[in-house]
């Protein structure tokens, strides 16, 4: 059953990218991160989000729902939707940061940023902290290994091919700074969690 950030979510994530398909290239130019320099950013200030409601295609946006699904259930019932939902788009910011930053250094900017990657990325650091010891089944190949061992070899991944530029077209470092996010939900969210309870 899903709960209701992750229902929130899917839904909104789905709904982007039916809007993209109709409307075109111009939700790219307009609503997808473009790094390289700040004052793209500082100009459309909103792309440091609107980007992670866009998609590569339908297998894109479905393994980034299936990840978000299988991940933020869980994670939800633990934390609850104020702390997941200030820990996904913590996520999806640091990652855009990251992704400007990098770009802003090394110039890699020039291709728009689409995705929901980095905030899957911080759902998925955050999983790992609360649950270390459940089993996660990579796909391929079909290898069993703790939640906690999982993450960190995917995010050790993540940090060799952006470093080498040997994936290239992927954002590596958005989903660094997504774990960022993931990490700073865990360590500081919870006053987001006590402040829901006094409402």
């Amino acid at each position: 059953m899903l709960t209701p950030f992750i229902q929130f979510l899917i839904a909104a994530n789905v709904v982007g990218f039916l809007l993209q398909g109709m409307l075109g290239p111009v939700t790219i130019e307009w609503f997808a991160l473009w790094p390289g320099h700040w004052t793209n950013v500082l100009a459309a200030p909103w792309t440091l989000v609107s980007y992670s409601f866009l998609h590569g295609g339908l297998t894109h946006l479905l393994f980034n729902m299936f990840a978000v699904w299988m991940f933020g259930t869980d994670l939800e019932r633990v934390w609850g939707a104020r702390r997941l939902a200030y820990g996904y788009f913590l996520g999806v910011i640091t990652g855009a940061i990251a992704q400007i930053v990098v770009g802003e250094a090394f110039g890699g900017g020039g291709l728009p940023v689409i995705g929901a990657s980095a905030g899957v990325f911080a759902i998925l650091l955050s999983y790992a902290i609360v649950f270390p010891h459940r089993t996660v089944m990579l796909l391929f190949p079909p290898i069993p290994m703790p939640a906690r061992v999982f993450v960190a070899l995917y995010g050790a991944l993540e940090l060799v091919l952006g470093v080498t530029g040997s994936a290239s077209g992927v954002a590596h470092f958005a989903h660094l700074g997504g774990m960022l996010g993931g990490w700073i939900a865990y360590r500081f969210g919870g006053a987001v969690s006590r402040w829901n309870r006094r409402r």
